[in-house]
């Protein structure tokens, strides 16, 4: 199948929720009144960015000088991989080149991931949680790598190839309208990706739809603790740089609330203030953001909530 194809929704079990949630378009507008960036000129900073890093590993999120793991090194380094919740066992299982160290945890680790599961990372980079969801769920199972920048997909699949990933695929697509079937996933991951969307609501939205009743949310993400300074709130590397973009507990939990989900927690990681303080020599960002895990189950018949009556 094609990258235009699968970007499209087409196919035998993509399709995207487009239609669905054209309120989305308000949300998105209000959003960029606040962060000073509008939506599409911030899609297109993200693209850039994240091409670049695919094409040179020398660059990360965060600032210029690094963030969310402060590039591949720290992506293969034992000591910063367990202050992300990885075990030395994960690096090994993984041939180098698919961890680019963009992430700000370990979403694998909270995802109760079970042989034969369907799984969809939302923003898969170079695939380096695709392919460790891949151990987890065997070869009955099923993983699926969503990403919006071509050179990040052509590379992933790459990986796949080098990694001898049969079970694990990488489709080009927003992660807003993902090009995947309703009802089809069972689990879905991200990690360090949704704080860079210009809308998380429809990000929620379309997690809701893809994945089946039961169906569980295990992200790894950037919240936003304080009010930003001006300058990091408008700047786009620091939106691109997982940063500028993020949103506080109480609004990601209206969103996933909103979306139709259960069970909603969003835990920051107090002891993620070391790494943070990292990603930028020039001021301490975990002032204002910190790493979180945020879990989510969509409901099923017999758990949904029950809507009240109208008069």
């Amino acid at each position: 199948m094609s990258d235009e194809t699968v970007a499209s929704g087409e196919g035998d079990d993509t399709g995207t929720g487009e239609d669905a949630h054209d309120g989305g378009e308000a949300e998105e507008e209000a959003r960029d009144a606040e962060s000073g960036l509008d939506g599409a000129a911030q899609r297109t900073a993200v693209r850039e960015r994240y091409a670049g890093i695919a094409a040179d590993t020398s660059s990360c999120c965060g600032g210029d000088d690094g963030g969310c793991g402060d590039g591949p090194t720290a992506g293969i380094d034992a000591d910063r991989a367990r202050e992300l919740g990885y075990a030395e066992d994960d690096l090994a299982a993984v041939e180098p080149g698919a961890n680019l160290g963009l992430g700000c945890g370990n979403p694998t680790a909270i995802a109760s991931l079970e042989q034969g599961d369907t799984v969809l990372d939302l923003g898969s980079g170079a695939g380096f949680d695709c392919f460790l969801a891949a151990r987890e769920v065997g070869d009955a199972g099923r993983v699926i790598g969503v990403d919006m920048t071509p050179e990040m997909v052509e590379r992933a699949r790459e990986n796949a190839a080098s990694n001898d990933a049969g079970n694990v695929e990488f489709r080009l697509g927003e992660i807003e309208h993902l090009p995947v079937a309703d009802a089809t996933v069972d689990v879905a991951i991200s990690n360090c990706v949704i704080n860079l969307s210009p809308d998380k609501a429809q990000v929620f939205r379309e997690a809701a739809r893809v994945l089946r009743p039961g169906g569980r949310l295990a992200v790894s993400d950037v919240v936003r603790t304080a009010e930003l300074p001006a300058d990091l709130a408008v700047d786009p590397s620091s939106v691109t740089g997982c940063v500028g973009g993020a949103a506080t507990v109480a609004d990601l939990e209206a969103m996933l609330a909103d979306a139709g989900f259960v069970d909603v927690s969003v835990e920051p990681k107090a002891d993620s203030d070391e790494f943070v303080r990292e990603w930028d020599p020039d001021r301490d960002l975990s002032d204002y953001v910190l790493a979180a895990r945020i879990e989510a189950t969509k409901p099923t018949a017999e758990t949904r909530p029950e809507t009240p009556a109208s008069n």
